[in-house]
C-alpha cells in the first residue's frame, strides 16, 4: 500500500535486510535486546550495537527507557547507518495510556530521523507482537500519528512500514482503509 502521495510505503520483509537509513527497532525497557524484531536486530547488528545500547542504560536510562521514549544509535553490522529503538506499550485493554504511548513511539522516532535528516527509513509494526496491541488499533494509531506529523516534517523522505507476515500487512491495509473512510 501507499499512503501520503508515496512518502509511505507497506511491505513484507525482514527489517534487517531492508535498504534503508535507519530501521526502528521495537526495543525493550532494558534496550540490551530480546525475541522478535529487537532480537534479530541486535543479532544482525552485532555486538557493537549492544555496547552502544549498555552505554546509554548507564548514562541516560539507568532504570530502563520508558515506554514512549525513542534514541538513536549507530547500526552496527546492520546495511543501514543508524538503528532508532523505541519502547512501545504493553497492552492492557486500552484504558493505560497506551494510544498515546504508541503514538509517541511514531513521533518521536520520526523526529529523531527528521533532526538526523535520515533519508529513508524502516518501521516495524511495534507492540503488535508480545506485548499484546491488536494490529487494527495499533493500525489506526500509525496512520493518525503519520497523517498528523509528516506535513511538518522534511525527513524521513520515505518511510517503509516493515511487516513480518503477509497476514500482518494485509490487515494493516484493512484498518487504514477503515480508518480513512472514517475520516470522509
Amino acid at each position: 500500500m501507499i499512503l501520503f502521495k508515496g512518502r509511505v510505503e507497506t511491505m513484507c520483509a525482514d527489517i534487517t535486510a531492508v535498504s534503508c537509513d535507519a530501521v526502528v527497532n521495537a526495543a525493550n525497557s532494558s534496550l540490551l535486546g530480546g525475541g522478535g524484531v529487537d532480537g534479530a536486530i541486535h543479532r544482525a547488528a552485532g555486538p557493537s550495537l549492544l555496547e552502544e545500547c549498555r552505554r546509554i542504560r548507564r548514562e541516560v536510562y539507568p532504570d530502563g527507557m520508558p515506554a514512549g521514549e525513542a534514541v538513536i544509535t549507530g547500526a552496527g553490522s546492520l546495511s543501514c547507518s543508524h538503528v532508532i529503538h523505541t519502547v512501545g506499550p504493553v497492552w492492557k485493554g486500552g484504558s493505560w495510556d497506551e494510544e498515546k504511548t504508541l503514538a509517541s513511539c511514531y513521533r518521536k522516532s520520526l523526529e529523531l530521523a527528521d533532526s538526523e535528516k535520515l533519508e529513508v527509513l524502516a518501521v516495524p509494526a511495534v507492540s503488535t507482537g508480545v506485548y499484546g496491541y491488536p494490529p487494527e488499533k495499533a493500525a489506526q494509531v500509525v496512520y493518525r500519528t503519520l497523517a498528523a506529523l509528516l506535513p511538518g516534517l522534511e525527513y524521513p523522505r520515505k518511510i517503509l512500514l516493515v511487516f513480518f507476515s503477509a497476514e500482518g500487512e494485509e490487515g494493516f491495509i484493512r484498518a487504514v482503509g477503515t480508518e480513512k473512510e472514517q475520516k470522509h
